[in-house]
């Protein structure tokens, strides 16, 4: 699949992920709170490195068919309207994938699947910087600022088969829900992102479809150290 643009962030050669593969997963409620969502049991999925995701038929609806991405341009204006200048401090980071029942792909970032309803969790407080509502194939992404712990001021974002984000400008706790999983698209792809609208991995080594980047296994790695147990990629 061709992905338009991503974004990145100045951090040791990251770079974000393709698309991962339709999810069809458990159902999860909308309540509030996190607790009430089932503890998945994390899996690696063991496809060729660089396999291409399934393509998406026209019966399967993945967000909005007639949005459009945002010009560059624009995404840049915003991502730096809403910036925080913030300082790294000692605060720890939260697994924000904490319900995925399928590892996928690593490229630009990590690809994963979750339960319908399933929350992507603040790993720390952050703030939602802007939203793309046709990122790709009709479906939405969201950059935001990690404010706390060693990297904050970076910038990370979540896409694809994503509902209910939280709306630009909102500060999130940790913990708290920046997005939910939706009933139908292409899975998810969680990376690292730069302020220019470009994902890290774009913006550092450049990316070609499928290609595993350093910043994706640099997301996957960060992941990993918050007990993701996302394996690695390509798996051994």
């Amino acid at each position: 699949m061709f992905h338009r643009y991503r974004l990145a962030l100045p951090l040791i050669g990251l770079a974000l992920a393709g698309c991962g593969g339709s999810a069809v997963g458990g159902t999860v409620g909308s309540a509030s709170s996190t607790a009430t969502v089932p503890q998945a049991k994390p899996q690696a999925i063991e496809p060729a490195a660089g396999q291409q995701a399934r393509s998406v038929a026209p019966n399967d609806p993945v967000g909005d068919p007639n949005a459009h991405a945002e010009p560059l341009s624009e995404v840049r204006r915003l991502l730096k309207l809403e910036l925080i200048a913030v300082k790294a401090n000692n605060a720890s980071y939260i697994d924000p994938l904490q319900y995925v029942t399928l590892w996928e792909r690593t490229d630009q970032g990590v690809d994963a699947q979750l339960p319908v309803g399933a929350p992507i969790l603040a790993p720390c407080r952050v703030k939602i910087l802007a939203i793309e509502p046709g990122w790709y194939a009709g479906q939405p992404l969201v950059y935001f600022e990690l404010l706390d712990g060693p990297d904050a001021g970076k910038v990370q974002y979540v896409a694809e088969q994503i509902t209910d984000i939280a709306p630009a400008g909102t500060i999130l706790q940790q913990g708290q829900a920046i997005a939910r999983y939706a009933a139908h698209g292409t899975a998810i792809e969680y990376g690292w992102s730069t302020i220019n609208g470009i994902t890290l991995a774009r913006a550092t080594t450049g990316y070609e479809e499928g290609e595993i980047t350093p910043a994706g296994q640099n997301m996957r790695d960060w992941l990993n150290s918050l007990g993701a147990n996302a394996g690695p990629w390509p798996p051994k």
